[in-house]
């Protein structure tokens, strides 16, 4: 008879005869304290999320990266440690934020206290560095539909808490487009030259109406556009002759495309720069006094 999947108490599966003491040594893998995962199935942010709430006796709230993942974020490392936010107790494998929370930043998902989107984005927008911020801004509200403006209140409840100029800045630059953590830090260096905030998620219609070309950001108006290329788009031979076609077809539509790889995110953002400002003069961009100088980015600075 197959167990049941994701986390579990082992003092309740005992209790229930799911388990017997040699079972669950030898077939249930020890996550906390008590709580364990069937052997062979695989710890996801969101599995971790659930056990440690177990492991708070289902007291505590779920918070931060681990709500996150309960609200359908993507890219969030299956090593992070779980996050609680609970008055009390404390684990050295689980972060745990003593704060206390208002009900209207609270939800319930599948039975478990969860911090609300909004309140999940106050709480991870506060954490780390703006680059790694935003990520998980972006992928909040690629999931959830979260806007800055679900957020505004939350951050009037809550003045004068820790990291909160960073968090202003990061929800100004949320965008629940971006469909990757790559595509997040490309816009963050368009951003960072001072160029406008670019529209993201681009249809391209064909001359019957269909969309033919879904564009990551740029400025439709200019017919600008920006990729992020990742590794398929390079390796793979059927990748690669799509994308000659519809680069081919954008091209005959008067669209400029900058293409974006791995390593000039990480090791020259200032050519990723010159490259859009470049389409963007030949577009005859009106805000192009308002970008930075190219020397701002070195790179040590952007990526």
């Amino acid at each position: 008879m197959p167990y049941p999947p994701g986390p579990f108490l082992g003092t309740e599966a005992l209790a229930q005869g799911r388990y017997t003491r040699r079972t669950l040594a030898r077939r249930a893998q020890p996550i906390y304290r008590n709580v364990y995962l069937p052997e062979g199935e695989d710890l996801t942010p969101a599995s971790r999320a659930v056990a440690a709430w177990l492991w708070s006796g289902r007291q505590a709230t779920v918070a931060g990266s681990s709500a996150a993942a309960l609200h359908g974020t993507r890219w969030i490392g299956s090593d992070e440690p779980a996050e609680l936010t609970r008055t009390n107790a404390s684990s050295n494998d689980i972060v745990v934020h003593r704060e206390r929370l208002t009900d209207d930043e609270v939800c319930t998902l599948s039975g478990m206290s969860v911090t609300t989107p909004a309140r999940t984005a106050f709480d991870v927008g506060r954490r780390g560095p703006l680059r790694t911020a935003l990520m998980r801004l972006d992928a909040l509200a690629h999931a959830t539909g979260l806007t800055s403006a679900d957020v505004t209140p939350v951050i009037a409840a809550h003045r004068g808490a820790r990291g909160i100029v960073g968090l202003r800045e990061a929800i100004d630059s949320m965008d629940g487009g971006a469909e990757s953590p790559q595509e997040t830090r490309t816009r963050l260096v368009l951003l960072r030259a001072g160029m406008r905030r670019p529209v993201t998620q681009i249809e391209v219609v064909d001359d019957y109406g269909h969309v033919f070309a879904r564009i990551d950001m740029g400025w439709p108006d200019l017919k600008v556009g920006v990729e992020y290329d990742g590794e398929q788009h390079w390796t793979d031979a059927r990748q690669r002759s799509h994308d000659i076609d519809r680069y081919a077809v954008l091209a005959d539509r008067r669209w400029a495309i900058i293409r974006v790889s791995a390593e000039l995110l990480r090791y020259r953002p200032w050519v990723i720069v010159e490259r859009v400002l470049d389409a963007l003069r030949t577009a005859h961009c009106p805000w192009l006094a308002e970008c930075s100088p190219v020397s701002r980015f070195s790179r040590y600075g952007v990526a």
